[in-house]
């Protein structure tokens, strides 16, 4: 069966933002609820940025009202802008030559982004290194707070873009976590698993991906025929 829309991780799998992200967050809870080193002891990894905050405010005792949450979110969007030009981040190996050559073997392929980022952060990341007009379709941790909840909608999503008889292998979830994984098996999806983010080779693989590689070169390219 083939592959008709991939999904692609953002933090770890496409990029690295050189810390701009987590000290973004640092920076909101500071700014906003005067909490220095409020996300520290917090993982980061395979996380949406909405189970991030909530995750705060309950090591804090911040109630959890949408209106903190917007609060957090302004001056975190905000401060992601600002960090962005000073952090040394950068694609991950292979990216952009992945993604030239995938969509020179097939035009016909659907890309998107299934990320825990809200959908403006996901939109800074990817406008700074150059990838954001690259994915016409997107699930973000705007959305919900449980990661496996975003591939179950991505799964809506792609029925309403490709058609109502699209299956669920038909879809391939990128990511650089064993969340990334989950996160697809929970919506039926192939998985491909790539190191380039914190999790190690063997880690991913324990996590039982249908493939997995060291990143993404013109190797992986044969799983999308």
């Amino acid at each position: 069966m083939p592959i008709r829309i991939a999904w692609f991780d953002i933090d770890g799998t496409l990029l690295r933002t050189g810390g701009a992200g987590s000290a973004a967050f640092e920076d909101a809870a500071r700014e906003v609820f005067k909490i220095p080193e409020g996300m520290k002891g917090i993982c980061f990894a395979g996380r949406t940025d909405r189970s991030l905050v909530l995750e705060f405010f309950r090591r804090h005792g911040i109630p959890e009202r949408e209106e903190n949450i917007a609060r957090f979110y302004r001056v975190y969007l905000r401060r992601l802008a600002e960090r962005l030009p000073r952090h040394r981040g950068g694609l991950c190996p292979g990216v952009k030559p992945f993604l030239d050559a995938l969509r020179e073997q097939r035009p016909d392929l659907a890309l998107g982004l299934l990320t825990g980022n809200l959908r403006e952060g996901a939109r800074l990341k990817l406008t700074h290194y150059g990838l954001w007009d690259r994915f016409s379709i997107g699930v973000f941790g705007d959305d919900h707070a449980d990661r496996n909840e975003l591939g179950r909608q991505a799964l809506e999503i792609a029925r309403r873009a490709l058609g109502p008889d699209l299956a669920p292998p038909e879809m391939v979830v990128v990511g650089d976590t064993p969340a990334d994984v989950a996160c697809g098996r929970s919506a039926g999806a192939k998985t491909l698993a790539v190191a380039t983010g914190g999790a190690s080779l063997e880690t991913l693989e324990r996590a039982r991906p249908d493939w997995s590689v060291e990143a993404l070169t013109r190797a992986a390219l044969k799983w999308f025929a």
